[in-house]
């Protein structure tokens, strides 16, 4: 077999598209106000720090005594002031309080992201619905429970109406993110054949989102789990935060926090073994 000697390429051109450049200038001023401003940050920090310790305070004792709990809680867990049925109970009301307000919050985001997604609906709403959400994200979802606990007193409603609250901000910008990332082409298909949004929503948006819609959802609910835990104490909701904030500042028994901190950690491991099933199905 004869192999030509000299072998002829012809020179193949990639597409590129545009490119968005930064100026050397502008990113030099941008790298040195980050370090300016990083600076003075520890500046303050190296002289404020000083003036909140206590002169009394010993770090020594301190890391002695903060060893000696650990160690209580995680090796020496056992129950003195309460029943494992009654942790469990109470570990049952703050799933149950992080469940319905993922359920209310995810059905009332829903409504609110098909307003506040440029698709669908008109910029001065979008804006609006947009502003206002990240407004309310912006606010810890403990001092949320701790307003509405002016209205409606320390305990479970003022949870409930909190977290909800802070979770219809939350997924309305991650279910309206979504929406944004459907194709422009198939919508403005249906709207050039007269259907209405009705019919769009249900034949484009609603299965392009299913999946995502999901995720995010149990997502926020293992967040709402957290928080159900933290305002179980800061706003008397019961449910294991209770629980723990009893036998931590009341009682002051580390051993019942351990049991306590086990249990958590024991949901958080089905939690996340949930999440990885649902991430292969959703994969498939």
């Amino acid at each position: 077999m004869i192999k030509p000697e000299n072998q002829i390429s012809l020179p193949t051109q990639v597409p590129t598209g545009p490119r968005l450049t930064i100026p050397l200038r502008f990113r030099d001023r941008r790298r040195i106000t980050i370090m300016l401003t990083l600076l003075v940050l520890a500046y303050i920090t190296l002289i404020t720090l000083p003036t909140m310790i206590p002169s009394h305070f010993k770090l020594g004792a301190a890391l002695m005594s903060f060893t000696e709990n650990i160690k209580i809680m995680f090796l020496q867990p056992h129950l003195t002031n309460t029943t494992f049925l009654t942790l469990l109970g109470a570990l049952g009301q703050s799933i149950l309080l992080a469940f319905l307000t993922t359920l209310l919050g995810s059905v009332l985001a829903f409504f609110f992201a098909l307003a506040s997604t440029r698709r669908l609906a008109p910029t001065p709403l979008v804006l609006g619905i947009q502003s206002l959400m990240a407004v309310i994200r912006a606010i810890p979802t403990v001092l949320w429970v701790l307003i509405y606990s002016v209205v409606f007193g320390l305990g479970a409603d003022a949870a409930v109406v909190g977290i909800t609250f802070h979770s219809v901000a939350y997924l309305t910008k991650v279910y309206a993110d979504s929406m944004d990332e459907l194709s422009p082409d198939s919508i403005e298909t249906m709207q050039a054949m007269g259907l209405k949004k009705g019919t769009i929503i249900r034949q484009a948006v609603i299965p392009y989102l299913v999946s995502s819609y999901f995720s995010w959802t149990f997502i926020r609910f293992e967040i709402n789990f957290a928080d159900a835990i933290a305002v179980g104490a800061a706003a008397g909701a019961g449910g294991i935060g209770y629980q723990l904030f009893m036998s931590s500042s009341f009682y002051f028994n580390f051993h019942e926090v351990g049991v306590m901190v086990y249990m958590i950690l024991a949901f958080a491991l089905v939690l996340e073994i949930i999440s990885y099933r649902l991430r292969s199905v959703t994969n498939q």
